[in-house]
């Protein structure tokens, strides 16, 4: 049986969990925030594609992760800020497993500057992955998801906050949260939410080796929940989003900080 059969017969034989039968893509989903909702989205029920930009084993963990839960899941290597790399990626997802039911951007960089020293490179190295990339990917994955499907975009709280050193990262998910917006005009008439999840502090690798104990103390202090996130507190609001239980959800960004942004 293929993989592509076997979420046929899922759909046609299992009510039991809320993404049964449904296929989900999830940009960025070897490490971190994405790998959580990969996790999340399979054990909802999922078949789950993922894609990576250069760390195959970090993939490969996931992958066996996710195998073990008894989902299909399938990954593929792709440049986040190549529209001609995500073009391929939805091909190759397609051509794997039949379809794409839910669409989650979550491939992203994070890089700062201070104003004096913001060169065009690093303008462009941001927007192209953060902005770019995901215009390229979900023009390519619409034509292949049916109606009521799920675009989801992972943001940031620092699209709305004033961080010194990251304008062009902060600029970078406001933008997303702009496209969130409009497209869930553009796609309302297919039944297709178009909605983003902004993670605040969370604890992934980035998180653990960019701050010292003192700096991770001080997000904690700013949270009116007492501590600092983790993959699975974003990854629940995406499953929820990306479920029918989030139906009648559509054009909005959904902070997932902890209060720290209150």
């Amino acid at each position: 049986m293929t993989l592509a059969q076997n979420v046929q017969e899922k759909t046609a034989t299992s009510t039991a969990k809320r993404l049964a039968g449904k296929v989900a893509l999830v940009t960025g989903g070897s490490r971190g925030i994405g790998a959580g909702i990969a996790l999340r989205l399979a054990e909802e029920g999922a078949t789950v594609a993922i894609s990576y930009a250069s760390n195959k084993a970090a993939a490969d963990e996931v992958v066996q992760k996710i195998a073990q839960l008894g989902a299909g899941v399938v990954a593929f290597q792709a440049n986040a800020s190549s529209p001609e790399a995500g073009q391929k990626l939805v091909e190759s997802v397609v051509g794997s497993v039949g379809k794409i039911d839910i669409l989650v951007n979550n491939a992203g960089v994070f890089e700062g500057a201070p104003l004096d020293q913001i060169t065009v490179d690093h303008f462009n190295r941001v927007f192209d992955v953060n902005v770019k990339g995901v215009i390229a990917t979900t023009i390519a994955a619409l034509p292949q998801m049916k109606d009521g499907g799920r675009i989801i975009n992972i943001s940031s709280v620092a699209a709305d906050a004033s961080l010194p050193g990251f304008s062009v990262y902060s600029a970078s998910k406001a933008a997303l949260d702009a496209l969130t917006r409009v497209w869930a005009q553009d796609l309302g008439a297919r039944r297709i939410t178009v909605n983003g999840v902004a993670p605040g502090a969370t604890a992934t690798d980035m998180y653990n080796q960019g701050l010292n104990e003192e700096g991770k103390q001080q997000l904690i202090s700013k949270t009116a929940l007492g501590r600092v996130g983790e993959t699975d507190d974003i990854a629940a609001v995406v499953a929820f989003l990306a479920s029918e239980d989030g139906r009648w959800v559509t054009g909005q960004t959904i902070r997932s900080d902890g209060g720290m942004s209150m």
